[in-house]
């Protein structure tokens, strides 16, 4: 097995850092950034600190940011989101671009749930159990070992943009789908187009066992038991709480949220879709959110002619998306302009090439 990726100069933030005051990294951070010039780029998550989004280039979702990053001319590229976002944008970039994490502990806990050697047994023994009748999918919010496993196996990856459209190409090749690893995007994302919560099992990759009540025989889509560990604390309790309001509330919810919050909503979609949705809200209206709290807050002040708030008030950041902050991109840049990166992000060429079959089956398609 080939290691996924080579984590270069893992050296550990220096607590000098964390004694600067905001407008000291802030000056060093521009400063830096006005001499590096087009050297750099610097895309952001659109779950980041607001102190981050500052400072970024470019903002939005995963796959926008590593396909803009690949697009530059710029020599480094320092993503502040997670890993698996930062393996993306180093398979999409040249070989002249170096990709780098300001934090190497700004995983994602959903991506985590799913490992290729988990996945390789899971595939063998749902081979035992529907044949050669399974075509494999997963998140773009997975790694790069389990994209390019997809890829290896005539499979592609999704955005929670285009789910729908790549699930029904899906099942245009084979009779069932493996969904990876968030169950809650493929399970809403299936039911919206007709297939009914009984033709879906989960595929417990601790007990390696097949989730379902019903004869395997009517099982079309196998969900991976994987889930947001933001997007899964919205509730329906939650959801009743803004209905029994005097004024109206309009309940909007990303589609990694359970599949009865979402149901429960009045709208659900991507970050993307979230985003246009308030953009185009009537003035006076009132939204409650179900996605990560820095984005809600952001979309707050972005908006001020409607009301926005989370769905949950008790919310908390994504906390390893969260792990990326000013300490951490000052080092980072410095590291850079003095021509020793750290936390460059490099994905093993074999693992990289079977990835990009992934990604570029769905890029045709979406």
């Amino acid at each position: 097995m080939t290691l996924l990726l080579t984590y270069q100069n893992k050296n550990v933030l220096p607590e000098e850092y964390y004694k600067l005051t905001d407008s000291e990294l802030r000056a060093r951070i521009q400063s830096i950034k006005e001499r590096l010039g087009e050297r750099l780029y610097l895309p952001g998550h659109h779950y980041q600190r607001d102190e981050v989004i500052d400072f970024a280039d470019d903002t939005g979702d995963s796959l926008q940011l590593a396909q803009l990053s690949a697009s530059t001319k710029a020599e480094y590229i320092v993503f502040c989101g997670v890993h698996f976002m930062a393996e993306t944008a180093d398979m999409l970039s040249s070989n002249e671009q170096t990709v780098i994490l300001p934090d190497l502990k700004a995983g994602c806990s959903m991506a985590d749930m799913a490992d290729i050697h988990q996945t390789e047994r899971a595939w063998s023994k749902l081979g035992v159990l529907f044949g050669d009748s399974i075509l494999p999918l997963t998140y773009v919010n997975s790694t790069a070992e389990i994209k390019a496993f997809c890829g290896r196996h005539g499979g592609a990856t999704v955005t929670s943009s285009n789910a729908e459209k790549m699930l029904k190409w899906a099942f245009g090749e084979k009779e069932r789908i493996l969904f990876l690893p968030d169950q809650h995007l493929g399970r809403n994302t299936a039911f919206k187009m007709g297939i009914p919560l009984e033709q879906m099992a989960v595929w417990n990759p601790h007990t390696e066992k097949l989730e379902t009540n019903e004869p395997i025989e009517h099982i079309k889509v196998i969900l991976w038991k994987g889930h947001c560990s933001v997007h899964e604390k919205f509730t329906t309790e939650q959801i009743q709480e803004f209905r029994e309001k005097e004024d109206k509330w309009n309940i909007i919810v990303h589609p990694e949220c359970t599949h009865d919050v979402v149901e429960a909503s009045d709208y659900s979609g991507s970050t993307t879709f979230i985003i246009d949705t308030l953009k185009k809200a009537q003035k006076g209206t009132k939204w409650a959110v179900g996605t990560e709290m820095n984005l809600v807050n952001r979309l707050s002040a972005l908006f001020p002619e409607i009301e926005v708030v989370s769905l949950n008030p008790n919310m908390c950041p994504c906390l390893t998306m969260n792990r990326i902050d000013l300490p951490h991109l000052l080092w980072s840049l410095e590291n850079v302009e003095g021509g020793t990166p750290q936390n460059v992000i490099k994905v093993d060429e074999k693992v990289s090439a079977s990835a990009l079959l992934a990604l570029n089956r769905m890029l045709e398609r979406a």
